[in-house]
């Protein structure tokens, strides 16, 4: 069900890390047709476009308090308590992650400080289609208050009906979120950048999306509003030793196949044998699920890939970078302190991706495509900026003086050593 290759030497591992996705030039071209459209109509162009695309007419944009007080009748009662007890360990782990301000004398009369502040206004997206994912909401929403941010706005698409998913408007309320706007896609990223007469600007947009949404938040993070990060088609790897699980390793697999036709799941291991009853253990389990076609499309995608050992997979597992990192070893953690890229990684037989995603306590908003190498998954810093602060005192800056007016003559900035000079000549009072 999965291709598997044997022992694939190291020239070919670059072709073997490549992803399921790929850059679509008419996608860019309709996402700034999109963008276009928002900047110059504002709310004309969003209901419009949701007639268009989602096939709603709409009568307002925003979710009205009614709407989000009758949310919670519709869901379970086994569903509300899920997401009482996700909501608590995710808000425990996140407020662990509060950063202590920094206060130092660097040198005698020198005082510099840091400290963060909370960003205040940010948009979360959050995808509704097939599967209204009411997770991200709680990812996003419950950093952002322990941040203190003042201002969430939440956008998500439309349904047939011209609501929004009870769950996720029940979410958000949980959380706090009280501006909630059905509108998706691109054209949703383009008003929470650029502001319509309905939904202000947000000063950063977060949340995962299709390739509609990442585009269009790659477009707009480059001028006018930061993001949380570029975003593709979810991933997971999983290394396996030949004591692991093969039935624990191919649902791991297939967890992750069923987010879109586009995902990608990855096994290292060390044995043609263990390869093919991992392989076996997964079409049995296949045979089960709802979601069978978007399996189907991401297995064709994906791989098995025996290696000669567990430092090869470590080193293929580096090169990669995975969103998801699962370690079904003998022994997880010798493997686990020897990555260094990857978005959040899973040490050990029960340690399955989907309490990630759900309600272990760690963000599922990661990094795909590679990102990993060189960024962080959503976390409390995401929602902050850090602001520094000195002062000097008269002995402070007579002591550094010698040091800032010869580094400014060196580049040749006059007045930055006579801003310097012109304070030293007057006298002490």
């Amino acid at each position: 069900m999965i291709r598997i290759y044997e022992n694939p030497p190291r020239h070919q591992w670059s072709e073997l890390q490549q992803r399921n996705s790929s850059d679509d030039d008419r996608i860019s071209e309709r996402v700034g047709e999109i963008i276009g459209r928002v900047r110059e109509e504002g709310d004309r162009a969003l209901f419009e476009l949701a007639r268009q695309i989602d096939g709603v007419e709409l009568a307002t944009l925003r979710v009205s308090e009614q709407e989000i007080a009758e949310a919670a009748s519709a869901v379970p009662d086994e569903v509300r308590q899920a997401i009482g007890k996700a909501i608590g360990n995710i808000r425990r782990f996140h407020e662990a992650q509060r950063p202590a301000p920094v206060d130092i004398e660097t040198t005698e009369g020198v005082r510099c400080c840091q400290r963060a502040v909370p960003i205040r206004r940010v948009g979360l997206y959050i995808p509704g289609g097939n599967a209204p994912l009411f997770s991200t909401v709680l990812m996003l929403a419950v950093p952002a208050s322990v941040a203190g941010c003042s201002e969430v706005v939440l956008c998500s698409p439309p349904n047939k009906q011209g609501g929004i998913a009870p769950v996720i408007l029940y979410a958000a309320s949980q959380c706090g979120v009280r501006e909630i706007y059905k509108c998706g896609g691109a054209q949703a990223i383009a008003a929470l950048a650029y502001g319509t007469e309905t939904i202000a600007r947000c000063d950063k947009i977060f949340g995962p999306g299709n390739r509609y949404v990442t585009q269009a938040k790659q477009a707009v993070g480059g001028h006018v509003c930061a993001i949380d990060m570029p975003a593709g088609p979810s991933e997971v790897m999983v290394i396996a030793d030949d004591e692991s699980n093969p039935q624990f390793v191919a649902a791991d697999l297939l967890s992750q196949a069923e987010h879109g036709n586009d995902s990608q799941s990855i096994l290292l291991c060390l044995s043609a044998d263990f390869a093919r009853r991992v392989d076996t253990a997964t079409e049995e389990q296949y045979a089960r699920l709802s979601r069978r076609q978007t399996i189907s499309n991401s297995l064709n995608g994906s791989r098995i890939i025996v290696l000669e050992d567990l430092a090869q997979a470590v080193d293929f597992a580096n090169g990669y970078a995975p969103e998801h990192l699962i370690i079904q070893t003998r022994r997880p953690w010798e493997i686990a302190e020897r990555i260094t890229a990857a978005g959040s990684v899973f040490v050990g037989d029960y340690s399955t991706e989907s309490a990630g995603d759900y309600a272990s306590g760690t963000n599922h908003t990661l990094p795909t495509s590679g990102w990993a190498r060189s960024m962080s998954g959503v976390n409390l810093d995401s929602f902050m900026h850090k602001i520094t602060f000195q002062e000097l005192s008269r002995e402070g800056l007579e002591a550094l003086a010698p040091t800032i007016t010869a580094m400014a003559e060196a580049e040749g900035l006059d007045a930055h050593a006579e801003a310097v000079r012109i304070r030293l000549k007057q006298q002490k009072s």
